[in-house]
This record gives C-alpha cells, sequence and structure tokens, in this order.
C-alpha cells in the first residue's frame, strides 16, 4: 500500500540534468599491474556525452564517500576503465561497500580469474547494450539474474585475481557499450559529469540503498524488469521499466528523502501521438505506477522528487 498526503494538482514537468559530480586533482595509488584481455587499446573510442549522461550513472560506492580513481597506473588497462581507491595504505579499502552504479540485471556473478583476471566479477546489464563491470571484488552479494536498483550493494572492495597475480584491494570499474571489445569500453560518467580522466577523486551522489521499502519493481508489480533510470539530485529516482510478457512500460519515482512525509512527487509515461499520463501529488514513498503499451512507438517518461524534475527525449521505441 502507498502512502499518500494531501494530493495536489499536477505540475509542468521541466527538462533538468544532474548536478557535476565533486572532482578534485588525483591523489593517489593504484593497484599493481592486473592484465585484462588482450585486445587493442581503445583511445580512439569517441564518447558520445549526451548518450552516457542518459544513462544517469552514480559512482559505484555509498552516498558521500570520495573515492580517487586512476585509468592509467596500470599498462594493461583498456582507455577508460578505472580503479578505485581511498585509503592510505595498500589493504586500506579491503571489504569497503560497492555498490550498483545504475539499475539493472546481473548478468554474470562469479569468480573470473583463470578466464579474465578479473577474480570475481560482478557485470550488470542496465538496458539498452549498456552494462557496468565490477572487478576483483572480496566479496559478491548477488546472484546471476537478480534485479538491482542503483545504490543497492553488490559486494565489498577485494583483490582477487588469477592464481599467482598479485595485486593490492581496490576497485576496478568499466562502463561498456555494445559487444565488440574492448571499442565498447566508454568514458565514465557520475552524476553526469564525465570522470576526469586520467585520475581524479570524486564524491559519491549514489544515494539510493534499502532505507525506502519500496522497489520499483514492487510499485510497477510482477514481471516488470527496470530498463532505464534518471536521479533526481539526491531527492529520488526516477525508473522506467519494461514488462517483456505483456508489452507494457511502466514508471515509478521512488524518493530517497523525506521518506515517510508527503512531498511533492510524481512520474509519467507518454506514448508518442498519445496524451501523457501523469500520478502526482504529495506521497510518502513513491509516484506511479504509470502504466502503457506502446507497440511500434517511442515512449518519453520522466518524474519529479522535491525540487528535482528529469524529462526524457522520446527513446526505447520498438
Amino acid at each position: 500500500m502507498r502512502l499518500k498526503g494531501v494530493v495536489t494538482a499536477g505540475f509542468a514537468l521541466l527538462l533538468s540534468l544532474a548536478g557535476g559530480a565533486v572532482m578534485a586533482p588525483n591523489a593517489g595509488a593504484a593497484a599493481l599491474a592486473e592484465p585484462v584481455p588482450v585486445g587493442t587499446a581503445a583511445d580512439s573510442v569517441p564518447s558520445d556525452g549526451a548518450t552516457i549522461l542518459a544513462t544517469n550513472f552514480q559512482l559505484p560506492f555509498p552516498c558521500g564517500q570520495a573515492w580517487t580513481g586512476n585509468s592509467g597506473a596500470s599498462s594493461a588497462h583498456q582507455s577508460w576503465e578505472i580503479d578505485f581507491n581511498r585509503g592510505s595504505t595498500a589493504n586500506a579499502d579491503l571489504g569497503d561497500t560497492v555498490v550498483a552504479a545504475a539499475a539493472g540485471t546481473v548478468e554474470i556473478s562469479a569468480h573470473q580469474g583463470s578466464v579474465n583476471r578479473y577474480g570475481n566479477l560482478v557485470k550488470i546489464d542496465h538496458g539498452g547494450g549498456w552494462s557496468t563491470y565490477y572487478a576483483h571484488l572480496n566479496t559478491r552479494s548477488v546472484s546471476a539474474g537478480a534485479t538491482v536498483s542503483q545504490g543497492q550493494q553488490i559486494g565489498t572492495v577485494g583483490n582477487t585475481s588469477s592464481p599467482g597475480n598479485a595485486i593490492s584491494p581496490h576497485l576496478h570499474y568499466e562502463v561498456r557499450l555494445g559487444t565488440s571489445y574492448p571499442s565498447n569500453i566508454q568514458k565514465a560518467v557520475f552524476n553526469g559529469s564525465t570522470f576526469g580522466y586520467p585520475g581524479a577523486t570524486v564524491t559519491s551522489a549514489n544515494c539510493g540503498g534499502s532505507s525506502n521499502p519500496y522497489t520499483p519493481q514492487e510499485v510497477c508489480g510482477g514481471g516488470y524488469d527496470v530498463i532505464d533510470s534518471a536521479a533526481l539530485g539526491s531527492a529520488g529516482t526516477v525508473y522506467l521499466l519494461y514488462n517483456t510478457a505483456n508489452g507494457s512500460n511502466c514508471v515509478a519515482t521512488i524518493k530517497r528523502t523525506s521518506l515517510g512525509a508527503a512531498t511533492a512527487t510524481a512520474a509519467y509515461l507518454e506514448v508518442q501521438g498519445q496524451s501523457r499520463i501523469t500520478d502526482s501529488g504529495n506521497f510518502a514513498y513513491y509516484a506511479g505506477p504509470v502504466r502503457a503499451t506502446a507497440p511500434g512507438k517511442c515512449v518519453k517518461w520522466g518524474g519529479k522528487a522535491g525540487a528535482s524534475v528529469y524529462n526524457s527525449p522520446f527513446e526505447h521505441c520498438g
């Protein structure tokens, strides 16, 4: 059951991009050498900033933590891969929490040391060909096939690799688009800002997690999987879900702050050529579900939490 306050009239939703992550000069040490699958360096891969921005990735660490990333400390790295550390000693980060950079479905959760030296690896499929990799984990807390929310813990920082390959604890992080390795490796974007390659310190705005008792899947119902999401500042996240069984889209806005208090929250879905469907009001935990089928058409979706709003273009056509 959804808890509501007094419902207000609908309002216009304005296009807003998330604010930039906090950046500082590179402060530090990265891991020891860590060979990865053999391939041609991706230095020439273009970065489509608008496309990457649309995925609304956040730093893969809990809200408020500052981590230093480095893409050049290992000669075996492909372009745009990042190693993250934050401690002052080699083992300081061992066991620290790693969270999902965006909502999606776990495609891989396995130890792959003998395959590619990633050790304990979690790969999350975010839909639209986008995926993220979290390697060398000490522990994995999700299984293949599981649906995860942005900010949900998926494992802990570790130094697992292949037998005999000694590395210091760190998180190896990648963003990929498509399947043609290594040209599919993309520049990482956190909270709307491209990572400051080759090194930068970033403060996490990944402020989701389990404090809200509702997930987008619970709001939309059985059979729906997250295919896209957009951060609404620190106030919430709006999710686009799809049910392959009945071809229905669903939008839900999940609050992160002011939980239990009735605050302005909204979710909407617009099928191209049709009227927009909106659920807006003063809600305690979420807005939605808003559902519609769109066979052969594109959809526009978005929402509001607090003062932050998001409007997508027409996309996810099919």
